[in-house]
């Protein structure tokens, strides 16, 4: 079986087309995405309208629960003041501009989901198994991957959150962490999409790299009302 999947979209439209359009000419049988389809980016309606209108099934990501139940904060790590003040902004611009429509669909979201190929365990979550805004950096312990692996019943555990896309194979298990869709932060700003075939024995992950007009995309940043910060960053890709 031959999957793409789709990590952190975050309101890029563009990007989102982009990847779709790589997933169908890679031929995968199905699609799915890891949540945060909102945020620091002005086009989150348009994403939900996007996953509706091509059936694409996903998981509820820490963004998409704190704007369905309008939370206080998004639950977003900052590293200083000033992104600490930008996220906060762009999270209430998300919930002020985010219709009825898309924040049920968003609250409806399940926070797992799972499937067997070939013997193998599937699950697909955002962050990780029991908490969806944790971040799980490739470097982290082995300690770390040991107490994720015990959480949940799987041989192959797909997430996003840190929006940088690594495999790690440890344990007899397979971790992929699938990157960003729509805001890359490992400098490369092209859209990230992992295409992962499942067979009786090899996992194959290749993290393709999809260019995508990124100026577009930050020009509708620009004029949406959102800070310019994020139209920097989307082209620094950090």
């Amino acid at each position: 079986m031959k999957i793409a999947v789709l990590g952190d979209i975050h309101g890029n439209i563009e990007a989102l087309k982009a990847v779709y359009k790589a997933a169908q000419a890679a031929r995968v049988e199905k699609i799915y995405h890891l949540g945060d389809l909102g945020g620091y980016s002005p086009f989150v309606n348009e994403v939900v309208d996007f996953m509706l209108d091509h059936g694409i099934e996903g998981v509820q990501g820490n963004y998409d629960e704190t704007v369905a139940r309008d939370r206080e904060h998004c639950g977003c790590k900052a590293e200083d003041p000033v992104q600490e003040e930008m996220a906060n902004r762009s999270f209430a611009w998300t919930k002020e501009h985010a219709s009825l429509k898309t924040k049920a669909f968003l609250g409806e979201l399940p926070v797992k989901i799972a499937f067997t190929v070939q013997g193998r365990n599937v699950m697909l979550f955002h962050a990780t198994p029991h908490k969806n805004n944790l971040y799980w950096y490739e470097d982290r312990s082995e300690d770390f991957y040991h107490e994720m692996a015990a959480k949940v019943d799987a041989d192959i555990l797909i997430y996003g959150h840190t929006h940088k896309p690594y495999r790690k194979d440890f344990g007899g298990k397979i971790f992929i962490n699938a990157g960003s869709v729509g805001k890359p932060k490992d400098g490369d700003p092209r859209a990230c999409v992992a295409l992962i075939q499942i067979t009786a024995k090899p996992v194959i992950v290749d993290f393709q790299r999809v260019p995508y007009d990124v100026e577009k995309a930050a020009q509708a940043i620009a004029v949406s009302g959102l800070p310019v910060y994020f139209a920097e960053r989307l082209k620094e890709a950090k």
